[in-house]
């Protein structure tokens, strides 16, 4: 594979991607070569992939690795944005006026509050502020509140102990989640203060909904968020394999498919 011709930096960091995933090894002059950009944006490029754990540096060039890494929030976006938005919709079928929500942070879930924005007399609380800002923009009628604490900039999210102390003060109908990995034991995250986030939401609702795309199927992540039997509806974009479906059905997971 080679890419030419100039590009921003997003599009070549994702091509650098593409190439080490390819090439499992590969070095700085080969990747200089098949980007046609120069060896000090290469080593740029590295460092911003690296500090996101999605490469291993060594002197002169990169390689994959093996460990399950989650993109940053904007390469996400991007990822399967089609079936992200036909869960969405669906998944804004689901809830009427009066409903209270705690929403947490993820591309699902803001794709979700674009849905929920055409909505009326709604109670949203989440801990992302582009959430926020996007039912805030909605129909008058919704009341939002913006959980604080530790800002993570990445994903425009509030994390830590004193979220999770405001989280425990709300007690809503619905939480409504995006997930990174599903298998038969579960729903499981990358981000140890996401997963604290989601379970302290789960704590506080009625009615458990995760929201997630086929690639997430049978994933795995290091954290773990809840087991099936906590879930109540799984809205998805594909039907799940046999394994997976069988555990669903074990667990009286209602399941939606957005085709």
């Amino acid at each position: 594979m080679k890419i030419t011709g100039p590009h921003k930096p997003q599009q070549r960091q994702e091509a650098i991607l593409d190439l080490v995933r390819e090439h499992k090894k590969i070095s700085v002059e080969r990747l200089s070569v098949l980007t046609a950009s120069s060896r000090e944006t290469i080593r740029r490029d590295l460092a911003v992939l690296a500090n996101h754990g999605l490469l291993k540096k060594y002197h002169g060039g990169a390689m994959s690795t093996d460990e399950p890494v989650e993109h940053d929030f904007r390469q996400r976006r991007m990822q399967h944005a089609a079936e992200k938005q036909r869960i969405a919709r669906l998944a804004a079928s689901l809830f009427k006026a009066g409903d209270s929500l705690l929403i947490d942070t993820g591309t699902t879930t803001l794709a979700l509050a674009q849905e929920l924005a055409r909505k009326q007399h709604l109670t949203i609380i989440t801990n992302s502020l582009a959430i926020a800002q996007l039912i805030g923009r909605g129909d008058r009628s919704n009341k939002v509140f913006l959980i604080g604490g530790e800002y993570l900039a990445d994903a425009s999210e509030s994390v830590g102990g004193l979220a999770i102390t405001q989280i425990q003060q709300f007690n809503t109908t619905d939480v409504v989640l995006t997930v990174g990995a599903i298998d038969e034991n579960g729903v499981m995250d990358f981000s140890l203060a996401e997963a604290d986030i989601a379970k302290a939401m789960i704590a506080q609702a009625r009615r458990l909904t995760v929201l997630v795309d086929a690639s997430k199927f049978g994933a795995t992540a290091l954290f773990r968020v809840c087991g099936l039997e906590n879930i109540h509806r799984l809205v998805v974009n594909h039907p799940p394999d046999d394994t997976l479906s069988h555990a669903l059905q074990r667990a009286n997971v209602e399941l939606h498919i957005a085709d």
